[in-house]
C-alpha cells in the first residue's frame, strides 16, 4: 500500500525539493479553528508558510486577521487582501519607513506594530507625523523569555499611556509571545504559561481602569491550546499549519499533521554501511544538533552522520539495500526555517503533483 506521503513515480520532482500536501494543510486550518471558540480569536503567524497560496486557503476558512516578521511578509499579507496585519517585530531605522510606505501603498489594510520603550515611540511619533500617517501600536510584553519586550508593571502602564500623548502613533493593544515556554507535559506548560501571564491580565485591568481596553496577542504554538481557553485573547500559532517532528514529538496534544516534507535522493554510496543524499545546510534546517534536522518517514534506521552544504551522510547498516537514485521522504524537525531556504514547493494532492506554490515572502523585500 502506498504511504500518504508517496508520490507518483512520472511525478517525482527533483531534489533536494520542499513538498507541501494541500489537504493536509487545508486539515491543520480545519483542526485550528476547531480548537478555538470562534475565529474571530485567531491570528496566524505567517512564519511558517511565507506563502500567498497558504493565506488564501486561510482567507477562504474565515481567518481575517495575521500576524507576521518582516516587511515583505506584512506585503505578502496587504497584496492577498488582508484587512488586520500585526507586525510582531519593533520596526528601527529604515524598517519603519517601509512600514509607513506600505501605509501608504495598502490604504485597504490596517498596519501594526510593537514598541517597547519610549525613544523609539517618539521616533515613530515623529516619522509617522512627518509622512501623514498613524501607525497602530502594540505594547511588546516580556514575559520571562529575555528577547525584547518590556516587563509588564508599572513601566510598561506608563509607556502604554505615553503613546496615547504621541501623535502618528495609537497604542491598541499587548503583544507576548512565550516562546520560552514549551515543555512536553501539557500540565507544567500550562502551570508556566498561566504564571507568566498573571501580569499580563493585570496590566490589562490598569489600563481598563483608565478608560482603555487594549487587545491581548499571545503566545505560538506549544502554548495555543491554553490561551485559547482564555476568553478575548487572539492566539497566533504558526507551525500548526505545516507541522514538523519537533512539534509532532514534543507537542502530543495537538493533533495536527505533517504537511510538508523535503524529498532527497541517494546520491553516492561513499563506504560500506554509509549512503549519502542531497540534503545540505541549504536545503534544511540546520540550528539542531545533526540527530535532530531530518527523520526520514520511508527509512526511519538512517542515522545522520556529517552534514555540508550540498551533502547529507548517513549510517545506513552495512547490509543495506540503498542504491543511487532512490527517494527519501524527510520530515524536518523545524519546519519554519527549512521553508526559507526553497523558492518554491511542490503542491501534491492524492500521490500527485497538482502545481507549485510559491515561497512569497521568502526575501526580505518584495517592493517595499
Amino acid at each position: 500500500m502506498e504511504e500518504w506521503y508517496e508520490i507518483d513515480a512520472a511525478d517525482l520532482p527533483d531534489s533536494p525539493s520542499l513538498v507541501i500536501y494541500r489537504d493536509h494543510v487545508r486539515k491543520n486550518v480545519e483542526l485550528l479553528i476547531n480548537m478555538i471558540d470562534s475565529v474571530d480569536r485567531l491570528r496566524p503567524h505567517v512564519k511558517t508558510c511565507k506563502s500567498i497560496d497558504a493565506v488564501m486557503m486561510m482567507l477562504a476558512a474565515g481567518i481575517k486577521k495575521f500576524k507576521c516578521a518582516t516587511i515583505a511578509e506584512a506585503e505578502m499579507l496587504a497584496m492577498a487582501s488582508v484587512r488586520d496585519i500585526l507586525i510582531a517585530y519593533q520596526p528601527v531605522g529604515p524598517k519603519f519607513l517601509r512600514l509607513i510606505e506600505l501605509i501608504k501603498k495598502f490604504p485597504n489594510s490596517k498596519f501594526s506594530c510593537l514598541v517597547d520603550n519610549r525613544d523609539t515611540a517618539a521616533v515613530m511619533s515623529a516619522a509617522a507625523m512627518a509622512n501623514d500617517v498613524k501607525v497602530n501600536v502594540y505594547l511588546d510584553l516580556n514575559v520571562g523569555m529575555n528577547r525584547t519586550g518590556i516587563v509588564p508593571g508599572r513601566e510598561a502602564f506608563d509607556l502604554y499611556m505615553n503613546c496615547f500623548h504621541q501623535q502618528g502613533v495609537e497604542p491598541v493593544g499587548l503583544h507576548v509571545y512565550d516562546g520560552h515556554i514549551h515543555e512536553a507535559s501539557l500540565e507544567e506548560r500550562t502551570r508556566r504559561c498561566d504564571a507568566a501571564f498573571e501580569s499580563v491580565f493585570m496590566l490589562q485591568q490598569m489600563l481598563v481602569h483608565e478608560g482603555r481596553l487594549p487587545v491581548i496577542v499571545a503566545g505560538g504554538s506549544p502554548t495555543f491550546p491554553i490561551h485559547a481557553r482564555r476568553s478575548g485573547v487572539e492566539c497566533s500559532p504558526g507551525t500548526f499549519i505545516y507541522w514538523d517532528k519537533g512539534y509532532k514529538d514534543k507537542l502530543t496534544e495537538q493533533p495536527f499533521l505533517p504537511a510538508a516534507l523535503v524529498l532527497t535522493r541517494v546520491i553516492s554510496l561513499p563506504s560500506p554501511g554509509k549512503i549519502c543524499v542531497d540534503l545540505g545546510h541549504k536545503s534544511v534546517a540546520a540550528e539542531n544538533d545533526i540527530s535532530k534536522r531530518v527523520y526520514f518517514l520511508n527509512a526511519p534506521g538512517l542515522r545522520p552522520v556529517s552534514q555540508s552544504e550540498e551533502h547529507l551522510v548517513l549510517e545506513a547498516g552495512d547490509d543495506h539495500s540503498f542504491k543511487v537514485g532512490d527517494v527519501l521522504y524527510g520530515l524536518p524537525y523545524h519546519i519554519c526555517p527549512t521553508v526559507a531556504l526553497h523558492e518554491s514547493a511542490a503542491i501534491v494532492s492524492a500521490h500527485d503533483v497538482i502545481g507549485t506554490w510559491k515561497t512569497t515572502s521568502r526575501d526580505r523585500r518584495l517592493s517595499i
